[in-house]
């Protein structure tokens, strides 16, 4: 173990493989000096562990209606989170909706960067009309509050997940690509970026292969802080509705079915609002330590 320590701390690395071993050690050293970094990584590995196995730690078929079991508290032997008016066990419901939860994260997380990403670094390498163009539709976007877009863009595609992730994929984008168009406008200049175009290389080549790669980090940390903001207008959209549909234990849907109880049975909307609350600060905690880690401003400290 001190052996492959020293080697993956090694000043002078003998290969590219070996330095970017060494940098990503480095980074978990300093991440793991924050202890709330660490609380939100253990908060997102029990959610990934929740869904991976969810039909062995569920202790009941979600979907499966037992009206004589209907609205047990919490405690209840066999349904230690209670029952719902249909007496569905909560706790299972909560651990199946966790996929459903990470569908959507999954997919807007490789969607809208991506979009953003790309609108960005297009905006600020090539300036001028390009960056009027780009950038006055990224402004259209954001002049709309994201979930009234996003209510907006499901009213008119018709309720389900495939539409309500397609919603807010489409208007997450704006933010990334003021990240990148940012950081582009920087990299642009760099002296690096002058000799890989004395040598010829393109304008795509450099976008895809120099700039790009220089704007992960920030992106990358946008990323991991927005996803508690796409988990809460999923789950808004699932209130209203307009997402997921019944009886699919999704977490917004859960809290719509059970507001009407909220103040006799008020475990039935209050374990699943718990849950938004518990991944969506384990999504904060963690971004905020990737900020830290990713942020060459803060590398050194």
């Amino acid at each position: 173990m001190a052996t492959m320590t020293e080697w993956l701390r090694d000043p002078s690395p003998a290969s590219r493989a070996q330095a970017r071993l060494g940098q990503s050690y480095l980074a978990w050293l300093r991440m793991r000096r924050n202890p709330l970094a660490m609380v939100g990584l253990f908060i997102i590995l029990v959610l990934l562990f929740i869904a991976a196995f969810a039909p062995w730690v569920a202790t009941h078929d979600p979907l499966a209606q037992n009206l004589s079991q209907r609205l047990l508290p919490p405690g209840t032997p066999g349904h230690w989170l209670g029952t719902d008016d249909f007496g569905r066990d909560i706790w299972s419901r909560i651990a199946y909706g966790s996929r459903i939860t990470l569908y959507i994260v999954t997919l807007v997380a490789v969607t809208a960067p991506v979009i953003g990403l790309a609108i960005g670094t297009v905006a600020g390498y090539f300036g001028g009309w390009v960056d009027q163009v780009l950038m006055r539709i990224t402004d259209i976007f954001l002049a709309f509050p994201r979930l009234i877009l996003a209510l907006a863009l499901v009213a008119v595609l018709g309720p389900g997940i495939e539409n309500a992730v397609l919603a807010i994929a489409l208007t997450a984008w704006p933010p990334y690509a003021r990240v990148a168009r940012a950081e582009t406008l920087t990299v642009r200049t760099s002296d690096y970026i002058a000799a890989v175009r004395l040598q010829g290389a393109g304008s795509g080549r450099i976008i895809w292969g120099h700039v790009m790669p220089m704007c992960l980090p920030s992106v990358i940390i946008r990323v991991t802080l927005d996803m508690a903001g796409v988990i809460l207008i999923a789950a808004g959209l699932g209130f209203l509705g307009l997402g997921v549909q019944p009886p699919t234990p999704e977490w917004g849907l859960m809290i719509s079915s059970g507001r009407k109880f909220l103040f006799e049975q008020w475990w039935v909307a209050t374990m699943p609002g718990l849950a938004i609350f518990i991944v969506s600060l384990g999504f904060n905690l963690l971004g905020d330590g990737l900020r830290d880690v990713l942020d060459p401003r803060s590398s050194g400290k």
